[in-house]
């Protein structure tokens, strides 16, 4: 029978989503626990992968075992054998003909920023950080110019394994938690002239390329910060050059939220994991 799982996970500790050599991935950790668990060797296949340092909210797996257990079984035993920043939140059966990433129709991810003047500490590793204050119209005109099919070679890493560039982004949402008096010209000596808040990107496409939201985000913030119009998001477009966008910008406040999937599965689309993000 074919196991569909919903994991979140904190990627401080790790070296990314996929089995790697050192075992010292989330993959090698869920495979292990399962393993554990079912008494025989689990093979597992995630909607997404995730780099370093990248956390899930709802990374959607699959593996199929002859084992006979309840879905609280699944995820009250599998957690047993994890470590405390991995958590299997959901489990279900689903049909032989469901894979957790063919099947997916978009993925969805999260950019959590902290705007302060001073460095993250709490939630170092969690979120993101600039100090200086960000015009968000700024950048929700930026981001407009990257909504529908396009090709994003110049938000690709060299290391990207897509067979296209070509995607298709359906949303770009931005919004501010907490108050933000931005700077005048003349206080950019003095950073604690402004109270920190924190911004949260919303992205979904069919599909994303290595880096992808984290070379926009690079270029987002160039934009809020004055440094580039919001028209110069369609040149970076347009050169289709790594070298025309900005410097790829810190992993630690990207979430993947999980993939889309038809309403014929019967999925959960969120986790409890979704309800302390900003």
């Amino acid at each position: 029978m074919r196991i569909a799982l919903g994991v979140s996970y904190n990627g401080q500790a790790y070296s990314g989503w996929q089995s790697q050599l050192s075992g010292n991935t989330v993959q090698d950790h869920l495979e292990a626990a399962l393993g554990r668990f079912a008494t025989h060797k689990v093979a597992t296949t995630c909607a997404g992968r995730t780099d370093a340092g990248v956390h899930g909210l709802m990374q959607v797996v699959h593996f199929d075992t002859e084992l006979q257990r309840t879905p609280s079984s699944w995820v009250r035993g599998t957690n047993a054998f994890l470590p405390p920043d991995i958590a299997v939140q959901w489990a279900q059966p689903v049909p032989e003909e469901f894979h957790s990433r063919f099947s997916a129709t978009a993925r969805r991810y999260a950019y959590v920023l902290l705007q302060s003047p001073v460095r993250p500490s709490v939630d170092a590793g969690r979120v993101g950080w600039v100090f200086y204050p960000m015009n968000g119209g700024a950048m929700e005109r930026a981001a407009s110019y990257l909504l529908g099919e396009h090709d994003f070679t110049s938000f690709r890493a060299s290391a990207c394994q897509a067979k296209s560039p070509i995607k298709t982004m359906q949303r770009i949402a931005i919004t501010r938690r907490g108050p933000a008096a931005p700077l005048h010209e003349d206080e950019r000596s003095d950073l604690h002239h402004f109270t920190p808040c924190y911004w949260r990107f919303e992205f979904e496409a069919n599909a994303f390329l290595h880096h992808m939201i984290r070379n926009i985000m690079g270029c987002l913030i160039a934009v809020g910060q004055g440094n580039q119009e919001p028209e110069w998001m369609l040149d970076v477009l347009a050169a289709r050059s790594r070298d025309a966008a900005a410097p790829t910008f810190s992993p630690a406040g990207l979430y993947f939220l999980g993939p889309v999937y038809d309403e014929k599965w019967g999925l959960p689309t969120r986790t409890a994991a979704y309800d302390w993000l900003p």
